[in-house]
């Protein structure tokens, strides 16, 4: 089976919704860079709600479900995408990657689908309300994808050992980072006035993102210190209430979704990622774009396979919180150079993400 003879190939893509997450940004930074002169792409979302809204290109078909539950979408998830006519069905997120998998036959014989995974299933199957139950039926359906999309090879070996997925069915495609927009939006950094040091950290209020851990730190540090949370999520009040149990409002600002964060980034001394699970940390990347080094726990899986110079790596609270008080205060008003790898620069991930899809197009099976 070959790709149909029409002039471009049709890609659509699926999310959960528009909301400020690192899945939802990436995704939408693919789409807006996708060459329109090899593809054509569109979007079904579940649910057309979010921050992230206005984001989407103008120049994209989006079709939209209006259900904020999966369960409720369903039944019109396959007519749907099969509606979309798409060579690929590129779904992201695993409770999305499930769905699609096992609505394959509505889909048209010749559609091939690229299921997009952001974290190690161990941990985001496990954070699920049924754990077993999610994790037999990936056993199942994942199967069904031509190509699995990981984030990093972490990942990648992940799919190969515990759920059997072939080599030739797994790809590694690094986060795509638009360093240069984010630097021209981030060329006046906004940074908590005082002397002390300052950090930052952002994604959503949840136990996965281990913002808990910075709370428990910050006493450790001199008073000066201040931290800013960027994100909602369900654990705020928790949060809250943590950071008044210990005396630290003063300390900490909760300044909710921000749509670009990245003059925060600039104007911190360090971004800290606490995460007890990643498959790869967006938030870092863009953080390392602007200059701002990184202070990340072990645990947040593929932040080890960056390789940049500003990258910390710690193991426990302790070294955590050592890596912090070693941290030299940044001049907030000048542009520190950008510690990117190249490798997850826009026009090397674009070149890769192109490449991919023209060949599970044209795969035979």
């Amino acid at each position: 089976m070959t790709q149909r003879p029409h002039q471009k190939i049709r890609v659509t893509f699926v999310l959960p919704s528009f909301a400020g997450g690192g899945a939802e940004r990436v995704v939408l930074t693919l789409l807006r860079y996708l060459d329109r002169t090899r593809f054509a792409p569109s979007l079904v979302v579940l649910s057309g709600e979010g921050p992230l809204r206005d984001a989407v290109p103008e120049d994209l078909s989006v079709t939209d479900l209006a259900r904020r539950r999966l369960r409720h979408a369903w039944s019109d998830l396959g007519p749907a995408l099969r509606a979309t006519d798409p060579d690929i069905v590129l779904p992201t997120i695993s409770h999305i990657n499930l769905a699609t998998l096992m609505q394959r036959r509505k889909l048209a014989p010749h559609t091939r689908i690229v299921a997009r995974e952001s974290n190690t299933p161990s941990a985001s199957l496990g954070a699920t309300r049924w754990p077993r139950l999610y994790r037999m039926l990936y056993r199942r359906y994942c199967r069904r994808a031509d190509t699995i999309l990981c984030p990093s090879k972490l990942v990648s070996d992940e799919f190969a050992s515990a759920f059997g997925i072939a080599p030739d069915r797994l790809a590694v495609l690094p986060h795509p980072v638009d360093a240069e927009t984010i630097r021209a939006r981030s060329s006046v950094p906004q940074r908590v006035s005082g002397a002390g040091l300052r950090f930052v950290a952002a994604g959503r209020l949840t136990h996965q993102k281990g913002f808990d851990r910075l709370i428990e730190i910050l006493p450790r540090l001199p008073l000066d210190t201040h931290f800013t949370l960027l994100g909602e999520g369900e654990d705020h009040a928790t949060l809250m209430a943590q950071s008044e149990r210990l005396g630290l409002r003063d300390r900490i600002t909760f300044a909710g979704f921000v749509r670009e964060p990245w003059p925060h980034y600039a104007g911190a001394d360090a971004f800290l990622l606490p995460s007890r699970w990643e498959g790869m940390p967006n938030a870092a990347l863009e953080a390392l774009a602007v200059g701002t080094p990184v202070i990340a726990r072990a645990e947040a899986g593929g932040v080890s396979e960056i390789e940049s110079p500003g990258l910390t790596i710690v193991g426990s609270d302790d070294s955590f919180a050592d890596a912090m008080a070693q941290t030299t205060s940044a001049a907030a008003s000048s542009s520190r150079t950008s510690l990117l790898p190249d490798r997850f620069t826009l026009r090397a991930v674009m070149r890769e993400f192109e490449a991919l899809l023209s060949r599970v197009a044209t795969q035979t099976d």
